[in-house]
C-alpha cells in the first residue's frame, strides 16, 4: 500500500482522518509508523497529500491531514475485455486500476462460460475492493468507470459507436494482421477477447465499426500477460 486511500466517512473533519480496519493493519505491520511519522494520503476521487500520525493502537488511527495534489492524470483508454474466469479477473481489474485505464468495459462473449457471469466477483463492493487495491498501489485516487454488458450485440450496435468516436480502436486477437501500435497520443479504445479470442461474428461486428485487428507477435498471450503488455506499448 504505497498510499493509504481514504474515503468520506474517515473523515471526522476538512483537516482529519480516522482509519480502523484492513489499512490500520497495513500501517501497523508494515509501514511500522508510529505518532508523529507522515504517511501518502488521498481522498477517493479528490486530492493526495500527506496525513501525520497523531494517535495509533490496535483499535484505530487518527491523523491530520493536507492534501495539496491532484492524482496522476487517467490513461484516455477504454478497455473493453471480453469476462474473464473469476480468479482472473480479480487480478486483471487490479492491474488495469495499477496502469490508470479510465473506463473497463466488462462484455460477454461466444467463448464466455455463463457461469462466469454469476460468479460474486462481479459484485459492486468486490468490484470496487480490487479497483481501490490498484488505487493504494500506484497512489491514484480516482476509481475508473466500470461497465457491465452481458449482451454482446445489442452493446456492440447500440453503445458502442457512441463509445469509441474519436478514439482509435484497437482488438488484440491472435493472428492480427498490424502490430500493435506504440506511443498512441489520443483517445484509445482496446478490445481484448477471451482465451482463444473472439469468433469470427465478433471480429466482423467489430471490424465493421473501425476497429483494426493487431497482435504483439507469434506468441499467444493469456489476458492477464496480454493486457499490461498492450498497455505499456500503447502508452
Amino acid at each position: 500500500m504505497n498510499l493509504i486511500l481514504l474515503f468520506p466517512e474517515d473523515m471526522v473533519t476538512d483537516e482529519r482522518a480516522r482509519i480502523t480496519g484492513r489499512r490500520l493493519r497495513h500501517v501497523l505491520d508494515v509501514h511500522r509508523a508510529g505518532v508523529g511519522d507522515d504517511l501518502v494520503v488521498g481522498l477517493l476521487g479528490g486530492r493526495i497529500g500527506r496525513g501525520r500520525v497523531t494517535r495509533l493502537d490496535e483499535a484505530v488511527l487518527d491523523m491530520d491531514v493536507r492534501f495539496d495534489r491532484d492524482p496522476p492524470a487517467k490513461l484516455p483508454l477504454t478497455v473493453i475485455l471480453a469476462l474473464p474466469r473469476p480468479k482472473v479477473l480479480r487480478r486483471v481489474l487490479h492491474s488495469l486500476s495499477v496502469m490508470g485505464v479510465g473506463r473497463i468495459v466488462l462484455v460477454n462473449a461466444a467463448r464466455v462460460e455463463k457461469s462466469y457471469w454469476q460468479t460474486p466477483f462481479l459484485a459492486a463492493d468486490a468490484i470496487e475492493r480490487q479497483l481501490v487495491l490498484g488505487l493504494e498501489q500506484s497512489r491514484d485516487t480516482v476509481l475508473p468507470d466500470v461497465l457491465l454488458k452481458q449482451r454482446f450485440r445489442p452493446f456492440v450496435e447500440d453503445e458502442l459507436p457512441a463509445m469509441i468516436k474519436g478514439s482509435l480502436s484497437l482488438v488484440a486477437h491472435p493472428g492480427g494482421v498490424a502490430t500493435c501500435p506504440r506511443d498512441v497520443l489520443g483517445p484509445a479504445t482496446l478490445a481484448v477477447g477471451p482465451e482463444g479470442g473472439f469468433v469470427p461474428y465478433e471480429i466482423e461486428k467489430l471490424v465493421s465499426l473501425g476497429f483494426t485487428l493487431v497482435s504483439l507477435g507469434e506468441r499467444v498471450l493469456n489476458v492477464e500477460t496480454a493486457i499490461p503488455a498492450l498497455i505499456s506499448r500503447l502508452f
